[in-house]
């Protein structure tokens, strides 16, 4: 089992990327628990991999426990996720080596773009400089929180 904080801060993408040296996955997620839980317990499946995710916190710092399970233990806990979000996840390096992941929405969020970038501190994430592509932060915004999407249409902006 994974288990870390997860120091990350997210952007709308104002103009799409160059992607041709990004690795793109479908992910398929769901949602245990309800927008008003205090802790997020979520199931993904990326590309061939499952994972069952327990999230606590909100804001740019949380508290993450992820264990990768089998794909029986996925389907049999699946039906139990009421709120689910579907997306292709992309995954490449800024110019300064920092990792982005970059979600392309589906479905109801569809035409929704979000890039996400992890931290090892919160300093470095205040010193962060996006590049000219990323749009208006939302890290603090908890309309743009996946658990929150899973369970009502796009938020306005």
């Amino acid at each position: 089992m994974a288990t870390a904080t997860e120091i990350e801060r997210k952007f709308l993408v104002a103009e799409m990327p160059d992607l041709a040296a990004a690795k793109a996955v479908e992910i398929r997620q769901g949602y245990v628990t309800r927008p008003e839980d205090s802790i997020d317990v979520r199931l993904r499946q990326k590309g061939e991999s499952y994972f069952l995710t327990i999230k606590s916190g909100s804001g740019m710092v949380r508290g993450e426990h992820e264990s990768e399970i089998s794909r029986d233990a996925f389907e049999t806990l699946w039906p139990a996720a009421s709120g689910t979000v579907d997306k292709v996840r992309w995954t490449g390096k800024l110019e300064d080596g920092s990792v982005f992941e970059l979600d392309v929405f589906s479905g109801d969020l569809a035409p929704l773009v979000v890039v996400e970038v992890e931290f090892d501190s919160v300093e470095a994430a205040h010193a962060f400089v996006p590049p000219a592509w990323f749009g208006p932060d939302v890290s603090g915004d908890k309309a743009y929180s996946n658990k929150v999407m899973a369970f009502r249409d796009r938020p306005a902006g």
